[in-house]
């Protein structure tokens, strides 16, 4: 994408399934847990960008000793900064230990790190300060091992402060009113529930030291879930630690947010993305699962795991957009998919250079977009592939000599090229715009002035205001006949509520245009209709999308005209057209993950209605605060 937006969190979590001696004496060292654990948090990097998390916990440790340890960072290389200080504890562990170091009874003992459960984060901040106290996971501790509580995940939920009195209306006094704090708390008081109740029943048969290896041998996780997750309404993939060492993977009913897992006999493990298991675990895709939506997978205090649903289905709704741009592209299934999405994009791109292929040049913008380029690229090449079959074979007239026919080839050029380098930090509102305008470069005497066209492809189009202040007047300057910016994502036009920053209506270039068209066309009324529904819809859970009327005026296509009169520079002279792909190809390509709502506004839960219509009652009060 062009232009940043805020990412979603990942999650990473290992079990080891045998004793750490196993590890240290297969594998050459008691590190094995750790290394692998870094190596699943840099392969999701891309989902975390404000700070890192790492908890671990020691299993059948004597009292006594710490069975708990956290680390968090929110320095520029959080990762690096998390694994180095816990390498140090490693080494100085060695120093002190010399060969205790490879006694796994020793090690656990006197250093940090070393248990047999792992839970990494990566946090991409939806809202609030990135501040270390925001940063996952988050615990809640208590000298019984049984309640204490460990939270990660990639979620936002929609129904904060209806969770919030929950637990008010329960008791507790909440220390801050936040999905991350709400989630742990409402889990926390149901794992205490739980122990409470199997404290009864035996406190009249064994002493209290027998009933809290009872407790660890009988804790129902997924009755847990199952009364605390009931009321959530959001995408989660949220990941659980329980102080004995039992852990959790909770997805939400309609598998909004990705969650997958893999298990042998040495290992469990879980993360957001297959590529990462992939990568760390040496193992075939085909043994990597995805975690069923509305089930949890637990795993217990011996290893031993299973998939348990713990809330009520809702119709599948995976994320689209987690295949268009999020999720990284070495997943052969989502490489495949972004190809399709590419050459689905044929029609319109052939009819945008107006058939003339010889005088178009095809780029793209980097770099998560390559992908849907190599699959337009490979329409283009077996369109010409068919229209030389209709000339040879056929016999069908062409203006091209038979030699020209097959010695021609699509031209494609590296056009756009970001300067990694320049930063645009400067506190000047006035020379801001210009210092945007140069942090993307590109390639001169490539381009026949006034002759050729060029069409560059993006994987997807927000705000448009990259493409306004940058991209459009850097290309500009090669002085083109025309430019084509082509979408392989279809027009975002509603906000997300599920764990991605995009919750302001205004920052969609799509919806000013749609409210631009409405003035234009005198149909000024509607945009003051829709604001009075919504309002009169406010705390109301089962009201319809409201602003779907916004657009319902309008064709696909005269939207995606007004969004190129938007974005188009005020000293473009060439002509500028913008294509986005459509929604029916979307789901042509991504057949499987059909959460479509910020391109259709069918939201998969109703807190999402409920979030787009205050999205847009904020707009017209002039609120500028997310909308959930």
């Amino acid at each position: 994408m062009s232009e940043p937006i805020k990412h979603e969190c990942g999650i990473a979590l290992i079990r080891l399934r045998k004793p750490l001696s196993f590890y240290t004496e297969k594998y050459g060292s008691p590190t094995y847990g750790m290394k692998k654990l870094y190596i699943l948090m840099e392969k999701q990097h891309n989902r975390g960008q404000d700070g890192a998390g790492v908890a671990n916990i020691k299993l059948d440790i004597e009292s006594g000793y710490k069975f708990f340890s956290r680390m968090r960072s929110v320095e520029p290389m959080a990762i690096k900064d998390i694994f180095e200080k816990i390498s140090k504890k490693y080494r100085k562990a060695l120093r002190d230990g010399g060969d205790l170091f490879y006694d796994s009874e020793w090690l656990k003992k006197n250093c940090e790190f070393t248990g047999e459960v792992w839970l990494g984060h990566l946090r991409y901040g939806t809202h609030g300060k990135n501040s270390i106290d925001k940063c996952h996971p988050m615990s809640r501790q208590n000298n019984w091992r049984s309640r204490n509580l460990v939270v990660a995940g990639n979620f936002n939920l929609t129904n904060v402060d209806e969770l919030f009195n929950i637990l008010v209306d329960i008791g507790q006094n909440p220390r801050e009113k936040t999905d991350t704090v709400t989630v742990m708390e409402k889990i926390g008081h149901f794992l205490d529930e739980e122990n409470q109740i199997i404290f009864n029943e035996y406190k009249d048969k064994y002493s209290n030291r027998e009933i809290t290896e009872i407790i660890e041998d009988q804790l129902d996780l997924q009755k847990v879930l199952q009364k605390a997750c009931k009321d959530f309404d959001g995408g989660y993939a949220m990941a659980g630690l329980i102080g004995y060492g039992a852990s959790f993977v909770a997805r939400d009913p309609a598998g909004i947010r990705p969650a997958y897992y893999y298990a042998d006999d040495e290992v469990v493990v879980v993360a957001s993305e297959k590529p990462a298991i992939k990568t760390a675990f040496d193992v075939d895709y085909n043994q990597i699962k995805e975690i069923k939506p509305a089930h949890a997978l637990i795993i217990d205090k011996y290893g031993n795991y299973s998939e348990k649903r713990f809330i009520e289905s809702l119709p599948k709704k995976s994320c689209s957009f987690e295949r268009i741009y999020f999720s990284r592209p070495s997943d052969p299934d989502i490489y495949q998919e972004r190809r399709t999405l590419g050459s689905l994009l044929l029609p319109q791109v052939i009819k945008a250079c107006n058939f003339d292929l010889k005088n178009t040049v095809f780029s793209y913008i980097p770099n998560s977009a390559e992908t849907a380029f190599l699959g337009l690229m490979g329409g283009l090449e077996d369109y010409l592939i068919k229209k030389r079959k209709e000339v040879i074979i056929e016999g069908k007239p062409s203006v091209d000599s038979l030699d020209e026919l097959l010695s021609f080839r699509l031209r494609v050029e590296k056009l756009v090229i970001k300067d990694a380098k320049l930063r645009t930090f400067i506190t000047d509102d006035d020379h801001r715009d210009e210092m945007v305008s140069n942090v993307y470069d590109t390639t001169y005497e490539v381009i026949r002035k006034n002759k050729d066209t060029i069409v560059v492809i993006d994987d997807s189009i927000v705000r448009g205001t990259t493409l306004e202040k940058s991209i459009l007047q850097t290309l500009n300057r090669l002085e083109p006949k025309k430019i084509v910016i082509v979408s392989s994502a279809p027009q975002i036009r509603y906000p997300d509520c599920y764990g991605i920053d995009m919750s302001r209506m205004m920052e969609f270039v799509a919806f000013r245009a749609a409210l631009s068209l409405l003035e234009e066309t005198g149909q000024e009324h509607i945009i003051d209709e829709v604001y009075d529904k919504c309002a009169a819809s406010e705390g109301k859970d089962n009201a319809p999308n409201y602003v779907k009327e916004i657009y319902k005026p309008f064709p696909y296509e005269e939207i995606s005209r007004k969004i190129g009169e938007i974005v188009r520079p005020k000293d473009m002279k060439c002509d500028l057209q913008v294509v986005y792909q459509t929604v029916g190809n979307l789901h042509k390509a991504c057949p499987n993950h059909t959460g479509d709502w910020y391109f259709t506004g069918d939201y998969p839960t109703k807190g999402g209605n409920k979030v787009v219509n205050q999205s847009f009652i904020n707009y017209m009060r002039g609120i500028t605060v997310r909308a959930y």
